[in-house]
């Protein structure tokens, strides 16, 4: 029996020097891999600096970004700006939130102040018996009292009827009370055309009703006329539905505003 010939070995490298070689490139594309992201990383952080750079202003004047031949030291001076530059802003958020809260103690401050007065006032129409002729209301600047413009004139007109001075009366005692306050009173209309010998319109007679009754205070009380101030807002600011016979006659009204000391001119000026 004839002897079988051995086979050659493979001509060429060993084996174990493709797997090694395989090694190697996925080493190489993995330090290369890495390499790409550091870059991006740094473009980006280049692009941050150059858009808060112009947009702020917070670099120095005419400085680029990390760069153009600077040294890595230019980056971390730039990242110490930054830094002062958050902590700016930080201090001047509190200092913001700081006034807010001011403000919000200061009108709380005042809408319990409000408060108070529109108790007392409630009170004193209660006393005067007359709690059912006015409503009482407030907010944080003043306190109002509303009066049907029905009971104090006749339509058309800006004259106060005879059977309503007992009513401005017992107005004029409570607001004796409130002497160092400012005292507003608007006239309101509803928004029916008006048109005779002495008014021309809604706004002028809103503004004489207004003034009749200013000027009947004032000579009732010993308030200061330079606190008391009167207004014609024709049908401007309703309070009701004008297209139907009750809202138009709950437009006609006179409103007093008693502001509190928050809203009033300090004594003294």
């Amino acid at each position: 029996m004839a002897r079988q010939k051995k086979e050659d070995p493979p001509k060429g490298s060993a084996p174990w020097m493709n797997t090694f070689a395989d090694l190697m490139n996925l080493l190489l594309c993995f330090f290369v891999l890495l390499f790409s992201m550091s870059t991006v990383d740094a473009e980006k952080f280049e692009m941050v600096i150059a858009s808060l750079q112009s947009s702020f202003s917070i670099l120095p004047s005419g400085g680029a970004s990390i760069g153009d031949g600077q040294m890595i030291s230019a980056g971390v001076s730039q990242l110490e700006l930054l830094d002062e530059y958050y902590k700016k802003q930080a201090n001047s958020t509190d200092t913001q939130e700081s006034e807010e809260n001011i403000k919000e103690a200061y009108e709380q401050e005042a809408l319990d102040e409000s408060e108070k007065m529109a108790e007392q006032v409630e009170q004193q129409a209660q006393e005067e018996g007359i709690q059912n002729q006015v409503e009482v209301d407030f907010n944080a600047q003043y306190v109002l009292i509303t009066l049907n413009g029905a009971l104090l004139f006749d339509s058309g007109s800006a004259d106060i009827r005879e059977d309503a001075y007992p009513l401005v009366d017992k107005i004029s005692n409570i607001l004796s009370q409130y002497d160092k306050n400012m005292i507003d009173i608007e006239g309101h209309t509803d928004n029916v055309p008006i048109h005779n010998q002495k008014y021309e319109d809604n706004d002028v007679l809103s503004m004489h009703r207004a003034l009749t009754v200013a000027d009947y205070i004032r000579e009732k009380t010993d308030l200061d006329p330079g606190l008391i101030k009167s207004s014609g807002r024709g049908d401007y600011v309703p309070v009701a539905d004008n297209s139907t016979p009750e809202g138009r006659a709950i437009n006609r009204r006179v409103e007093v505003k008693i502001y509190n000391s928050y809203n009033s001119p300090a004594q003294g000026e």
